[in-house]
């Protein structure tokens, strides 16, 4: 049908008929004039309507499945989420304890050294970045952090910050390959370098070839120039490998770092550097030995056969004598130091002897 003046006024024609039956059959009620007009076309289509109701019916309950389905899924998700989170909570006392003593043990770190620090949980690893050794922090640019701080926790050196977003950061370990830092020996304060291994021990090279060293021996970080990336005085790690020096310029060591980099949790940005190098003092205190006891006894003869009491006052009664002191009983001792009683004992010697045994 073309569009034309006609067929518009047709248009307007029919709706009008439309709105006028629709009054009229609302305004009739039960006793509507139209009610029959409607009865008789729904004897007409209401065999098509069952028709197609039930062809369409399969389909209508399969979609109806489909959707109850999904409403089943989601509610059987969100008893599986509120499962998990039960068990977290009754896992998570052990959890927290743990956290708790990681946070006062880098409480205690930072007041030693009088670091100012700002708290921080780990919650990525760096898979993400490479083969590097990287962990993401949620504390960021909001919290004062800034590249290239220093990052702590109560055991010692973590790493140090290199990218910096809104809300988190990324620290380069300690561990890494490419982190190197300044380090400096307890006592004889030798200086030498410390790299990252991975999991093995650090490689640090003093830079005194003939610098005495030894394992146990502990070192800190040595500090960097305006206190970046690195502040003093944070625990490093204990030597645990001496290379022999072989006379060269320098001298390899082997140091196993305090810090397990496996099991980071809770860290600590420095944000404030302490005003003066605290040296020594974060280092934890050294075991100190239990004292070794030792019992000597000695014996002599004939004290199996006194009491314990006899045996220990026969002892002090009887007097040290100096042999030099009893000539007398030296020469008993001695025979050569007695004349007459080496005459006895060799008649050869003595002429009185010989002439008498003379017929």
């Amino acid at each position: 049908m073309r569009d034309t003046r006609e067929s518009r006024l047709l248009l307007v024609l029919l709706v009008a008929i439309a709105f006028a039956l629709i009054t009229v059959d609302i305004r009739g009620g039960q006793e509507s004039p139209v009610d029959g007009a409607r009865q008789a076309a729904a004897a007409v289509f209401g065999p098509v309507e069952n028709g197609v109701a039930a062809a369409v019916d399969p389909i209508g309950n399969a979609i109806g499945a489909v959707r109850d389905s999904g409403e089943r899924h989601t509610r059987i998700a969100a008893l599986e989420k509120e499962n998990a989170e039960l068990k977290a909570e009754l896992g998570s006392d052990d959890r927290n304890r743990n956290r708790l003593r990681e946070l006062d043990a880098m409480l205690k770190t930072a007041g030693a050294g009088q670091y100012g620090i700002k708290g921080a949980q780990v919650v990525a690893i760096g898979a993400a970045q490479g083969f590097s050794w990287t962990v993401t922090i949620d504390i960021g640019a909001r919290d004062g952090v800034k590249r290239d701080m220093t990052v702590l926790n109560g055991s010692g050196l973590v790493g140090r910050v290199t990218t910096v977003g809104p809300s988190t950061s990324t620290v380069l370990l300690a561990n890494d390959p490419d982190f190197t830092v300044g380090t400096r020996m307890e006592k004889t304060d030798e200086l030498g370098f410390a790299t990252g291994q991975g999991d093995r021990p650090f490689l640090v090279q003093l830079l005194n070839g003939k610098a005495k060293v030894k394992t146990g021996d502990r070192l800190v970080t040595f500090g960097s120039s305006g206190d970046k990336p690195f502040v003093p005085g944070v625990p490093v790690g204990e030597v645990v490998r001496v290379d022999p020096s072989g006379g060269g310029l320098t001298r390899n060591v082997y140091v196993r770092p305090y810090v397990g980099f496996t099991k980071l949790d809770i860290v600590g940005v420095v944000v404030q550097a302490p005003r003066s190098d605290p040296r020594d003092t974060v280092l934890p205190q050294k075991p100190k030995p239990a004292p070794t006891v030792t019992v000597t006894v000695t014996a002599e003869p004939g004290d199996a056969e006194k009491p314990a009491g006899q045996e220990a006052q026969g002892r002090a009664e009887k007097p040290i004598q100096d042999p030099a002191q009893n000539p007398a009983r030296n020469q008993a001792q001695d025979p050569a130091r007695d004349p007459a009683q080496n005459q006895a004992q060799n008649p050869a010697q003595d002429p009185n002897a010989q002439e008498d045994a003379t017929p």
